[in-house]
């Protein structure tokens, strides 16, 4: 956690940003290896709206219907979601993949910002199992990205 509205989880994966891209996109396969985030319908364009059920560790799970405000293929890819109507509890969740090691390997971010009136009374309760499941799918997303890369 780095601030008191923001969540971060980052991992280093060994494999190439293209390939962590393929296994992030790659909605239809979310029930085999993400622990988090199951399902998640819809595409990866701006302005699409998605519909993804997020389950937290130990936390009480969310279904949202948020839009995609930003897809750089093999670099980020992001959405805006709302708990009901918008302002009222809100997230802005992005996921940053950076090349490493002369673009071998990847650093994986997670983050969300969140804001909206609810947020001082659910703090306590949402974020920090909400966090654990950023941890937990990004480990997921490491082992599964490094498998596949592995058999390339």
């Amino acid at each position: 956690m780095t601030a008191r509205n923001e969540l971060r989880a980052e991992i280093e994966i060994d494999a190439d940003p293209r390939t962590v891209w393929d296994v992030l996109t790659d909605f239809g396969a979310y029930p085999e290896w993400n622990p988090f985030i199951d399902p998640i319908e819809g595409v990866a364009q701006v302005g699409a709206r998605l519909r993804l059920r997020i389950q937290p560790p130990d936390g009480r799970g969310m279904t949202l219907k948020p839009r995609v405000t930003v897809v750089e293929p093999g670099r980020a890819f992001g959405w805006l979601g709302s708990l009901g109507v918008p302002h009222i509890f809100d997230g802005a969740h992005r996921f940053e993949l950076e090349p490493i090691d002369g673009g071998r390997r990847t650093r994986f971010v997670q983050s969300e910002r969140f804001g909206g009136i609810l947020l001082p009374f659910v703090r306590r309760s949402v974020l920090p199992p909400t966090l654990r499941g950023f941890e937990a799918m990004n480990h997921a997303l490491a082992e599964r990205a490094a498998a596949k890369a592995e058999a390339a």
